[in-house]
C-alpha cells in the first residue's frame, strides 16, 4: 500500500506489516526499512521519510548511513566499560588464585557497572569515576571504595595500553578518597590468653566440638581463618608434620607450608574422627561439600565472652590471633623473617623478598611452631609459668 514521497506499507501473507521507503541514489533503485507497523506509527514513518530525504539532499545514502550507525553502536558496545573490564580481568586473572580473581570481578561488577557498565570507555570522565566512588563511600565501605578506584584505574590503564583510550580518567584520583582512621583487627592481649585457653576447653559443652577444634588449630597455626576453614585432608603431609596450602587458596597466590607441632597433630587426629570421611576438615553442617561459615568461629569466640561487652575481657576475632602470635614471637626473640614467612606476609622489599622466598626458614619455623604450641600449653591454666625463651640458635641474626 502506497502513501506519499515513496513511503509504502508492505503486508506479508501472515499479516505482518513493514514500512519501506523506495528511493533512488546514484541512479539505482533502493529500499530502506523504516520499522514495523503498528510499533512505528504512520506519523513516525513519515518523519523517518523526511529524515531520509534530508540525507539524500546532502548526497548521503540513507541505507549506508544506517549501516554505519549500526556498526558504530556495535563498536561502542564492544568498547564499553563492562566489555573492557571483562577483557582486562580475563587477561590478568590467570596469575591470581581462583578466589582472589572472583572477588575482584564481583567487586568491580557490583560497584561500578550500574553507572559505567554500558558507557563507551572513551566517554568516561573523572567526574563519572568520582560518582561511583562517592556512591560506595556513602555505604560506609571506605576500604571497598579504595579498591574499586584501583580496579577502575587498572581497567582504564589496560584500555590505554591497547589503544582504546588516550587518557586514563582515574589516573589522578587518589586524593578524592575520604580519609579514614586505620582500624586494626581485634587481637587478644598476651595477659588474656590463659583466660581464653581455659574457657575454650569447656566450649564443647555448649557448642560443637568441631568448632572448638577449629579454634585450637587456628591458635596453633595462626593461618588466616579462610585458609583454615578451607583446609582439605589432601593438603596434610602428616608423616612430615606439614600442612601444604596450595597457592590458589592463599591471599598472595603462592603455596604456603605450615609446620605442624605435636599438639597440632593431636588436634588433627581428633578432627579426623569427626570429619575424616569428607574432603574438608571443617565442613558445613548443612552442606558437607562446603566449608563452615566464616562467622562460626567468630560467634564461638563471642560466646566465650570475648565480644567486648565484659570489662575483664577484650574483644577478639579469629584473624586477630595472627597479631597476637606475631607480637609474642617477636618479643620472644625469634627471627622476624621467619615470623613474617610463617604469617605468609608479602615482603615489599624485592631483594629481601627473594631471600625469604629462597631460604624459607623452614627448619627455624618448625622449631618456632613447636615452641609456640608449648607456650600455649604453659598458659592453658591461669597462672602457669611461661616456657623458656628462644634458644640462642634461634636469636635474630643480621642479614648480610
Amino acid at each position: 500500500m502506497s502513501d506519499e514521497k515513496g513511503l509504502r506499507l508492505l503486508i506479508k501473507p501472515n499479516g505482518s506489516k513493514y514500512w519501506r521507503l523506495k528511493y533512488r541514489f546514484m541512479g539505482k533503485q533502493k529500499t530502506l526499512a523504516l520499522g514495523v507497523y503498528p510499533t512505528v506509527s504512520l506519523k513516525e514513518a513519515r518523519e523517518k521519510v523526511l529524515d531520509a530525504k534530508r540525507l539524500l539532499s546532502k548526497g548521503v545514502d540513507p541505507s549506508l548511513e544506517r549501516k554505519q550507525e549500526k556498526q558504530q553502536a556495535r563498536l561502542s558496545a564492544e568498547q564499553s566499560f563492562s566489555a573492557l573490564a571483562r577483557e582486562w580481568w580475563e587477561h590478568h586473572s590467570g596469575g591470581l588464585s581462583e578466589n582472589h580473581a572472583a572477588r575482584i570481578w564481583s567487586r568491580l561488577k557490583t560497584n561500578s557497572f550500574q553507572l559505567l557498565g554500558e558507557r563507551p570507555i572513551a566517554d568516561i570522565l573523572p567526574g563519572d569515576v568520582i560518582t561511583v566512588i562517592r556512591q560506595v563511600e556513602s555505604r560506609g565501605a571506605m576500604d571497598v571504595a579504595k579498591r574499586v578506584l584501583q580496579d577502575i584505574r587498572r581497567v582504564c590503564a589496560y584500555a590505554v595500553q591497547t589503544g582504546r583510550l588516550t587518557h586514563n580518567p582515574a589516573s589522578e584520583l587518589s586524593g578524592v578518597l575520604k580519609a579514614t582512621k586505620s582500624r586494626h583487627r581485634a587481637s587478644l592481649p598476651r595477659e588474656e590468653l590463659p583466660i581464653f585457653l581455659d574457657a575454650l576447653e569447656t566450649y564443647d559443652k555448649t557448642g560443637r566440638l568441631l568448632t572448638k577444634l577449629a579454634l585450637k588449630l587456628l591458635l596453633l597455626t595462626f593461618v588466616r581463618p579462610g585458609e583454615l576453614r578451607g583446609a582439605r585432608w589432601e593438603e596434610l603431609e602428616l608423616d612430615d608434620a606439614r600442612w601444604r596450602i596450595p597457592g590458589d587458596r592463599m591471599k598472595m597466590g603462592t603455596e604456603h607450608i605450615v609446620p605442624l607441632s605435636k599438639q597440632a597433630l593431636a588436634v588433627i587426629e581428633q578432627i579426623r574422627s569427626i570429619s575424616g570421611q569428607y574432603a574438608l576438615l571443617f565442613p558445613s553442617e548443612k552442606e558437607r561439600s562446603k566449608s563452615m561459615s566464616d562467622n562460626t568461629m567468630r560467634k564461638a569466640i563471642f560466646k566465650l565472652g570475648f565480644d567486648g561487652n565484659r570489662p575483664d575481657r577484650s574483644k577478639a576475632n579469629p584473624h586477630g590471633f595472627r597479631a597476637t602470635a606475631s607480637s609474642i614471637l617477636n618479643e620472644s626473640g625469634f627471627n622476624p623473617d621467619a615470623i613474617e614467612r610463617q604469617l605468609s606476609h608479602q615482603e615489599r622489599n624485592g631483594v629481601r623478598a627473594a631471600y625469604i622466598h629462597h631460604a624459607r626458614h623452614l627448619e627455624e619455623r618448625t622449631e618456632m611452631m613447636q615452641w609456640w604450641a608449648d607456650y600455649l600449653d604453659g598458659l592453658r591454666s591461669i597462672g602457669a609459668s611461661e616456657p623458656e625463651r628462644v634458644p640462642k640458635s634461634l636469636e635474630v641474626v643480621e642479614l648480610v
